[in-house]
Order: C-alpha cells, then structure tokens, then sequence
C-alpha cells in the first residue's frame, strides 16, 4: 500500500485541491447569489449549467486533450478554471455566470479525465482498485473541507474565489512536476445509450435518477439551507452530511448489493431516500431544529450508491469487453439527468416554498424506484453468484472507468482482439 501511495501521492494531492477548490466555490456561489436575492429559477439554471459543461466535457474534452497533450491540457484547463473563478465577482450578473458556469465544468470534467488517466497509468491490474478506493475517499475529504472552508470569510466579501482560484492553481504543481507518459485515450468510446437500455433498461434510468437526485441536492441545497433560516456554518455542516452519509454508507449498501437481488437493493436505497424526504418535508413545515436536518443529510448520502449499483446493473448484463464503453454512456446518462435537476427542483421550490426541495427529490427517487418494481416484474433476477461486485466509482470523467477493477486491463483487451482477428481470419 505504501508503495501505490507513493507512485500516485502528488496526483491525488493535486486531484484533492482541485475538488477542494471546486467544492467551495460551488457551495459559495448559491449563497451568493441568495443574498443578492436572484430568483429560485435563475439559481437553478446557473447550477444546472455547470452539470451542462460536465456533460459537454464528457463528450469532447478528451479529443482536446489529445490535440495538445495531457500536460499542456491539463495546465490549460487549470489556468481557464482560475481565471473563471476569479470572473465571477467581476461579472456578477445572471447570464455571465451561467456562461463561467459551464466553462467551469466543462474543464473540471477534461481536468479530471487528465487526472485519471494518469492515475490509471500509474496502477495495474492489481492494484488499480485500491487505487480508485483512495481516490474515492480523497474526492469525498476534499469536497467536505471545501464544503467547511466556506466559514473562513464573511460571505460578502471575495475572500472564498480568491482561495478557491488559489486551490486551483496549486493544484498544478504536484501534477506538472511528476514524470508520467501520457496515456491513451484512443479506446474510450461509450456506447449508444440505445443499445445500452436495450441490454439493461433500469441501469440507464437509475443513472440518470442518480444524476437527478445529486445535482438538485448539491445544486439548490445551499439555497434550501439558507431559506430555511441556517446560518451559513449550518448551511456547510447541512451540506457536508451528504459526504459523510455517502462515504460511510457506501461499503455496507455494496456488500448487501452483492448478496442480494440488485435491483431489490436499489429499491431498498430509493425507497430509502423517499421516506428521508418526506421526514425533510415534514421538519422544514414544522421548523425543525438543526440536529434533524443533520440527521436527514446523512441518510440522504444514501443516494450515493444508486450510480455505483446503476453501473453493476449495467455490467451483470454485459459482456466484460462492453464495460468501459458502457461506463461512458452511463456517465452521460448521469450528465443528463444532473443538469435537468437543478433547474426541476428550483421550479419547485420557487412555486411551493423550501419544503418542495425535498419534495422534487422524494417525488424523483419514488419514480425511479416505480421503474425498478416495472423491471423487476418482468425480468427475472440474476443469482447473486452471477452478478459482479460494487465498486463506487467517481462521476468526473469517463477515464476512470479504466481503473474500475472489473473492467478488463488493456493489455487483456488487446490480446481478445487479437485472437478475435485471428479467428476471423483462419
């Protein structure tokens, strides 16, 4: 362990102060515009469009990166992210954020593909799952510290872009100095969502529930928190419940996952979700105190797990060789589904008050759970036995599904491909 530590130290430290950086400027943006009295509305189109970049990031970052080379991209992709962050302030009006909004994403997303690719470099196939278990949990640290960091400053002042530009570009300097070759991404093509529904409808939609469900929480959740009387501590403890709830919930809902009839699972978590919305709705009508916020948070982060069962739904009815193709499909699939959240759930909330915003997430978690009980009524369930492992896996870019352990290592692809040439041709 020691030694995979050291071969991806200065990666993760970058990786790290990236999302911390990210993450406190997404929790400061909400707050700031709350108190410049934007709409429900507006806030919910501007976060949606930074789920919109991630998307386009999805689909188009990697060719950049291949144009100009995995340094040059990812020093580039920094450098626009920091000058962004530091637009904001500048530019403080509703269309220009929602522009800076969608550039921010659509560099995190090539950031983090650069990331990734290098991570995956640096690990082979036996260790590129503890690699991404390490990776998992430093995403999860600094997207809460972030998340806490929002308390250093008073939030009118500009003290939070300043740092999280600062975060950004510190982030470039374990990264640029470490001698890794670039990587590949020659072979990272998901498949149609067509074909993909066709082999397991429910991965796709529970997919895209997950990307619903995640996006209306971390997208208009500050605003919720602020509009039901927190201050702003309250609103990033609030916040950060989701993380720890996600982080600690993830290993004991996997191992049932892998025990058990997956989509009974998955229904189990939404099933979940619904009820912990109701019990939101219920506090904020009744003007409950904090602790029961806290509480429901941590419960929440139980939605974290419906992505990572979405993907081993997907894989238990795919061919090994699929899986990485699979991965990026489903991953635009999320994208598709986060950046409609936002924008659904401040509609919501802007007809029928704070309560709506748990409200729109029960509603959305009961519809997906409605379409696991579909399936599960018509197609019969695979024995545990045949079904493949959980492993939670980041929403960032779809490079990191090469690191998934159950994804087949390159070199085993090769060789499949070549004996199937060679089949083709005797």
């Amino acid at each position: 362990m020691q030694q995979i530590l050291r071969s991806v130290s200065a990666l993760l430290l970058g990786a790290g102060l990236m999302m911390v950086g990210n993450s406190l400027l997404n929790i400061t943006l909400p707050l700031k515009m709350d108190a410049a009295e934007f709409s429900a509305v507006a806030v919910g189109i501007i976060m949606s469009a930074y789920f919109a970049g991630l998307f386009a990031g999805a689909l188009y970052g990697k060719r950049l990166i291949g144009e100009v080379g995995h340094i040059r991209a990812f020093a580039g992709f920094a450098a626009i992210i920091a000058a962004v962050i530091l637009a904001h302030p500048m530019l403080f009006n509703h269309v220009s954020w929602g522009i800076l909004r969608f550039l921010s994403g659509f560099c995190i997303a090539g950031l983090f593909a650069v990331l990734e690719s290098w991570l995956n470099e640096r690990s082979d196939n036996a260790t590129r799952g503890q690699v991404l278990s390490i990776y998992m949990i430093v995403n999860y640290a600094a997207i809460a510290l972030g998340q806490l960091m929002v308390n250093l400053w008073d939030l009118s002042a500009q003290d939070g872009f300043i740092m999280a530009a600062l975060l950004v570009s510190l982030s470039l300097v374990p990264v640029v100095v470490t001698q890794i070759r670039a990587p590949s991404l020659e072979n990272i093509e998901p498949m149609s969502i067509k074909d993909l529904y066709a082999a397991s409808p429910l991965a796709v939609v529970g997919a895209s529930g997950a990307g619903l469900l995640m996006a209306s929480y971390y997208g208009i959740g500050p605003l919720f928190a602020e509009a039901a009387g927190f201050s702003v501590l309250q609103v990033s403890l609030f916040m950060s419940s989701v993380v720890v709830g996600g982080l600690a919930l993830q290993w004991p809902i996997g191992r049932i996952s892998d025990r058990l009839d997956r989509r009974t699972v998955l229904l189990g978590v939404l099933g979940a979700v619904t009820l912990t919305c109701a019990v939101g709705v219920a506090v904020t009508a009744l003007h409950g105190q904090f602790p029961y916020y806290l509480l429901v948070g941590v419960v929440m982060g139980s939605m974290t797990t419906v992505y990572p069962i979405s993907v081993a739904q997907a894989f238990d009815y795919l061919p090994r060789s699929k899986y990485v193709a699979a991965s990026g499909s489903l991953l635009l699939a999320y994208s598709v589904g986060a950046t409609a959240g936002p924008i659904l759930v401040s509609l919501a909330v802007g007809a029928f008050g704070p309560a709506a915003f748990f409200g729109f997430i029960g509603i959305g978690a009961a519809s997906v759970g409605g379409f696991a009980v579909h399936r599960m009524l018509v197609r019969r369930p695979l024995p545990p036995e045949e079904q493949e492992p959980i492993v939670p896996v980041p929403r960032m870019s779809p490079v990191v599904a090469a690191m998934d352990p159950r994804c087949p290592a390159p070199e085993a692809e090769a060789e499949a491909e070549a004996l199937a040439m060679a089949d083709r041709a005797g």
